[in-house]
């Protein structure tokens, strides 16, 4: 059956959401370096801690993880950050 949405891997990165990590002081260099880009097509891409596993069994009764995906987590001043990027929603 085919997915509603899918990640088009030829996609490059357009512009950083935000702030760099380096910015926000949540990095002490080039390794482990939380981000939000927005891809040239439109989608968004995030940078964090994969803890797929350590959520999976937390998850509310109305999400899931397919096999194919992962759970990452990044610091809430990254994502405060790139609010003012982010477009409001279209009803």
């Amino acid at each position: 059956m085919a997915r509603a949405w899918e990640a088009d891997p030829s996609a490059s990165f357009a512009r950083r959401l935000g702030k760099s990590a380096r910015e926000l002081g949540t990095t002490g260099g080039r390794d482990g370096c939380p981000d939000i880009w927005q891809l040239d097509n439109g989608d968004i891409a995030v940078i964090g801690r994969d803890l797929t596993d350590t959520y999976r069994a937390k998850l509310p009764d109305d999400a899931s993880i397919a096999p194919d995906e992962r759970l990452v987590v990044i610091p809430s001043s990254t994502l405060s950050a790139a609010k003012p990027d982010i477009p409001d929603a279209r009803t």
